[in-house]
């Protein structure tokens, strides 16, 4: 028997998704995500619903790097994709889109997602 529609229960994100946008009011993770497959995108969007969902997230969907900024690990077939991002209260403000192609991330995009975290803290 299906159940009326009234008796269904729906979670409550526990956490908001919020994209960083630059002072010209690009967004970069937006713009990045939108070039990826729909496949691609749909397995990122998995992930960051077991972020916002989740009091405690899964072992290994995210890891820590530096200064409150985390990296959410996502395996698709073309490669390792990443989304920098950070906690912002309820928010988890996402910085950055990449795909990896190093065992570390990359100096120079982790200095970028620093200074887009500095500049979002400031705002």
């Amino acid at each position: 028997m299906i159940q009326p529609e009234s008796d269904l229960i729906v979670p409550t994100p526990q956490r908001t998704v919020v994209f960083y946008k630059t002072g010209s009011g690009h967004e970069p993770v937006r713009e990045w995500l939108k070039s990826l497959t729909f496949d691609e995108r749909k397995r990122i969007g998995k992930e960051l619903a077991k972020l916002q969902f989740y009091a405690r997230w899964p072992a290994g969907i995210a890891r820590f790097l530096v200064d409150g900024l985390w990296e959410l690990r996502v395996s698709v077939k073309k490669g390792e994709a990443r989304v920098l991002f950070f906690e912002d209260g309820n928010e988890l403000v996402l910085v950055h889109g990449f795909w990896k192609k190093t065992q570390k991330t990359p100096p120079a995009i982790l200095k970028e997602a620093l200074q887009r975290k500095a500049t979002y803290a400031k705002d």
